[in-house]
Order: C-alpha cells, then structure tokens, then sequence
C-alpha cells in the first residue's frame, strides 16, 4: 500500500472550504428555526417534535449516501457529486423556509409546510456536509488528520459565526418586526444571503478538488482491485457488526452529545426571550371543553363562522347602539381594529383591545367614529360592543372542530380539512376554553432575543475555534475531550443563573469548548481506527450516532418540558431545558473514558504480517 503524501496547507485548506458555506446554512437552520415556528405560531411544548424529521432522514440517507460515494466513480468525482446535489436542494429550500407563514396559509398548514421544507433542509445540508468529511478520509494521512479536521473545523465554525449573526447584522438595514405570523426581513434576508455563498462555495469546491481515479484511490488505500471482478454489495448491516469498538464508544459519547444541543437550538430563543430580555407572554385558546371532556385543535367553528381560530376568539360581530352586526373589518377613530373578524395586533403584539371570554367588552365610547367593511364613518352616540362567539353558542349549538382552515376570499367563507363534529351544548355552563401561555413570538423583545440569540451562538462558534487550537495542543485526546464537555456543561447550566444578556456570552462561550470537541475528536479518532475500503459507509453509518440521539431527545423534549413549573408570567420554563442539556453532557465526559484508541493502519500492517 503506497502511503498517502503530506499536503500543503492550501491544499488541505480547498478539502474543507466548501464546508463555510454549508455551515453558513446548517447555523441559519439551528438558530432560527425555532424562532420562525414560534413566530408562525407552533406552541413551545411542540417544537421539539418539529425536530424529528430532518434527524430521521438523516438516519436513512446518511449510511447509504456513504456506502453509495464508496462505489461511486464518475467524471464529476467519487464524492462530489453528492456534494453537488445535496447542496443544490439547500439553496432551494433555504429561499422556501423563512417563507411558510408569508404564503397565505394558516397556522397548521405553514407548520406542515415548514417541516417538509425543514425535512429536506436538514438532510440536504447534511448530504452535502458529509462529502467534505469523506475528502479528507481519501487524501489524508494520519500524521495530518488531526491538522485537515483542525482547519475542518476553523471554516465549519467560521460559517457558523456569519450565519449566526446574519440576522442581527441585517437589522441595522431591515426591520426586525413583521405582522404576527409572518417572519422578519432580517431572517428571510439572511437565509436568502447564506443559499448565495453556499452556491459560491460549491463552485469554488469543483473548481480546486480533483479527486483521484479509481486505481490511484486503490493503491493509497490498499484495496486490491481486480479488472474483472463484479462490484461487490456492500452490507451495511454486516459492516455494522464488524465495526471497530471504537465506533461504538465514540458513538455513546456522541449520544449525549448530541441530544445536549439538539436542546439548546430547540429552545434557546424561548430561554432567553423569557430569561433575559422578558418577552411579554399571550393566552392561547387551545379549544373547548364540553360536559367535562376537552376538544383542542388549531380551529373551532360554529357553522361557517370561527369560534376559535389560530389560538385566537374570532369576533362573532358588534352590537352597535342595541343593533347587530358582523363586520369583519371594524375601524375606530382612523384605527383598524379588526380585520378579517379577528384583534389587529401591533408590532409588540399587543391586541388592539382584549376580548372577554364570553360575554361583551365595550371597545368605543360616545363621540369616537367608526367604519365598518368600508362604508363611511358613523357617529357612535352610545357604545360599541365586541362579544366573542363562544358568547353565542346556545343550548343546542353545533360546534366543528378542524385542524386546517382556509379563508376562501372576502366572502366570510372557509374551506375546512380534517374536520369532526363536536357533541351538541346542552347549556352556557356545559361548555368552557381552554388555554396555554406562551411567549409572544410576534412582540419585539421575543425578535430582538431571537437576533441576540444569533450573536451569542456566534461567540459560542469563535470560542470553539479559538478552543480547536488549545484542544490540538492536548497528547492525551480523552484528556481534552472530556474536559471540553465538562466545560461546556458548567455553560449550559450557567445560563439558569444568569439573567443579563450581556453575561450570557460566557455561557455560550464555555459551550463553544464542547462544539470544537463534537466537531474534530470523534471523526479524527474513528477515522485512524479505519481502513480505507469501506470508510465513507463507516462514515455513513456513524452519522446515525449524530440523528438518533436527536430523535430520542425530540421525543422527549415536549414531556420533560411539562416537568418543570411555569415561569412568573405563565410561559414553559424553556430555560430549564439548557439545564438538561448541561446534565446531559456532565455524562458524556464520564463516557469518553470508556474510549480506547485504534489505528486501521496498523491493524492492515498486522494482518498483512
């Protein structure tokens, strides 16, 4: 087997530089996805779960793109064409994302809609990600492993700093605030500016790495390469049985890791919004309860008009001097107050008058002018009424419940989906709301968190790099590791005990210790513990010790957030998450111990003996 030459800096350098722009997107997705389900309207128990899919993917894509890139030789490279295509689906979706809740729908269908596109992100960003890692398992030797994933990481936290703070940057050009629901300029811009580098970056990729031909690959490899052989198959499941043990040491570590920050970008804009910049906090209606039993979903309908819709009471109409009326836009004294039957909301979020959860609440006084649908301003001698439609619900209603709904036009008309009737009320008492506090994602301290967010995960990326260079300085690779994630526990369950936004960079800088851990040590110690033959399927396959552990803590983040008690203002305490996320990582630096090093070199020199 010919021994793999020492590269230039340079070279090394281009192995690894598309990796700036992929980071650019993989920071813009774990720093403002969250942010942007919250603002469409997701409730805070369920972003953990919007989570699942791109992990999952990962999960099933990862290991075949793997194996696949191992038998794959074309004109375009062996690796880079999964870097071409993956990457190409990113910039794609990266321009749909930020969009879900601009596009019209409602509530339920711009979250189904933004987790197909986070789906396809994730998994993208992802298939384009792993070529890099694979590059320098082909060109590499093991004396500069250590110094390719050093520089590996530089360019992977150096994208992650741009994209992080894109969105604060951007706000000095941009508004940060957009009408509820929708999300700002500042984070629709961003995404659009990191899909335009990661463009740039592939093609700086296809215009500097030359990959090797099959035969030059076999030989540096010391595979044996026979003219007339059939391809061989290769066995992922058998490859998994005959993993080194250091494959699965490296991927227990891996496990905490992981589900530590999969945590941290779930609920980090919550935690601070909350924590630190005191985000005003809103009731949302969930649904009804009747004769005792509780039917929740995003809509409620009595006939075609809305009972319940996007977690607001719709304004059944108006009693205007003893007469009725059901306007659906309502402007008093110059100001819009209802639009399409519901509370207009300024840019804090704040409703243009509360409405009472049954009953009647005088919203004009005598005096004020008012419009209504258009028609020229009336005088109001008395008062003007709002009652909220639960308030109309008599003995014998029928109610529909609908998880999606559409309002067709300007003609009061709805196109529902997924519907079921609800039991008739029998009487006013039978029925009751039911509600959940939540942070408001559309006032501006929640946004102005949201980009504060983005700058502290930024320090967290600039401390992980200046940590890189301390971390290669270490003999003792456990040594270094496990420290890291000690360091970086003591930072996540700091935040808890720190509620000044300024302080709060410490924190993340002592977490950016644990990143430039879980970035370099586990492919540098699995890759010198593999041969050449099979590494991108090994690669592959590790990556599931990266998806698993986020879909496990998926799954449970909406249970261990109901475990702790509400903040003061009635929002989920998002801030306890981080403090699972530190006692996560307390455990995977006992873990690393349990790893014993292994070099594939000389376990073939071994054999070959």
């Amino acid at each position: 087997m010919k021994s793999k030459p020492n590269l230039g800096f340079w070279k090394l350098w281009n192995l690894s530089f598309g990796f700036f722009g992929v980071q650019i997107a993989y920071a813009l997705q774990s720093s403002q996805v969250s942010r942007i389900f919250s603002t469409i309207g997701a409730d805070p128990h369920d972003l953990s779960y919007f989570w699942i899919l791109p992990p999952l993917m990962g999960l099933i894509v990862q290991p075949i793109v793997g194996a696949a890139s191992d038998k794959t030789w074309t004109r375009l490279g062996r690796r880079l064409p999964y870097l071409l295509f993956g990457a190409l689906v990113a910039i794609v979706v990266m321009c749909f994302l930020p969009n879900a809740g601009s596009l019209g729908l409602g509530v339920s269908q711009a979250i189904i809609f933004g987790l197909i596109m986070l789906m396809f992100l994730d998994t993208s960003i992802n298939m384009a990600m792993q070529p890099f890692k694979m590059l320098v398992g082909d060109f590499v030797n093991e004396e500069q492993k250590g110094m390719a994933y050093s520089i590996q990481s530089f360019l992977c936290n150096a994208g992650s700093v741009v994209g992080y703070i894109a969105p604060i940057v951007l706000a000095l050009f941009l508004s940060n605030t957009a009408p509820a629901g929708e999300v700002p300029p500042t984070v629709t811009w961003a995404f659009y500016i990191g899909a335009a580098v990661l463009l740039l970056c592939v093609i700086y990729t296809f215009a500097k790495v030359k990959e090797m031909p099959p035969h030059e690959y076999a030989q540096y490899q010391g595979i044996e390469v026979k003219a007339d052989a059939p391809k061989e198959k290769t066995n992922l499941l058998k490859l998994l049985v005959r993993a080194p043990k250091v494959f699965w040491t490296v991927g227990l570590v891996q496990f905490f890791c992981w589900a530590a920050f999969l945590y941290m970008w779930t609920y980090s804009t919550d935690a601070i919004s909350g924590h630190s910049f005191d985000a005003p906090s809103e009731q949302l209606v969930t649904g009804v309860t009747i004769d005792g039993k509780a039917y929740n979903d995003k809509y409620i309908f009595n006939g075609n008009r809305p009972v319940i819709s996007e977690g607001h009471l719709a304004i059944a109409g108006f009693e205007i001097d003893g007469e009725w009326a059901e306007p659906r836009t309502v402007v008093l004294d110059g100001d819009t107050i209802v639009k399409n039957k519901q509370v207009v909301r300024n840019e804090q979020g704040v409703p243009a008058f509360e409405v009472a959860p049954s009953g009647k609440t005088q919203i004009a006084r005598a005096g004020q002018t008012i419009q209504i649908d258009g028609y020229p301003e009336l005088g109001v001698a008395e008062s003007v009424m709002s009652v909220s439609e639960l308030s109309l619900v008599q003995p014998g209603t029928e109610l529909t419940l609908a998880h999606i709904a559409k309002d067709n036009g300007n003609n009061g008309e709805y196109i529902l989906e997924q519907t079921s009737s609800l039991p008739s009320v029998d009487s006013p008492e039978s029925i009751s709301l039911n509600y959940t506090t939540v942070l408001n994602a559309a006032s501006k301290q929640y946004q102005d968190a949201g980009d504060w967010n983005g700058v502290l995960l930024a320090i967290q990326a600039i401390a992980a790099v200046l940590w890189a260079v301390v971390l290669s300085q270490f003999r003792k690779r456990r040594l270094g590791y496990s420290l890291s994630l000690l360091i970086g526990a003591l930072g996540f369950i700091s935040v808890y005990f720190i509620s000044s936004p300024g302080v709060l960079a410490v924190s993340y800088a002592l977490m950016g210790c644990a990143w430039a851990a879980m970035l370099a040590m586990p492919f540098t110690i699995l890759t010198n513990a593999l041969s050449g033959e099979h590494i991108g399927s090994y690669l592959g396959l590790f990556n599931c010790t990266i998806c698993v552990p986020q879909i496990v803590a998926a799954l449970c983040g909406g249970l261990i957030l109901h475990c702790f008690p509400a903040a003061s203002n009635g929002a989920p305490m998002t801030v306890c998450m981080l403090v699972v996320s530190g006692v996560l990582l307390l455990i995977g630096s006992v873990a690393v111990w349990n790893i014993k090093e292994t070099f594939g070199s000389h376990k073939d020199a071994t054999e070959a003996a």
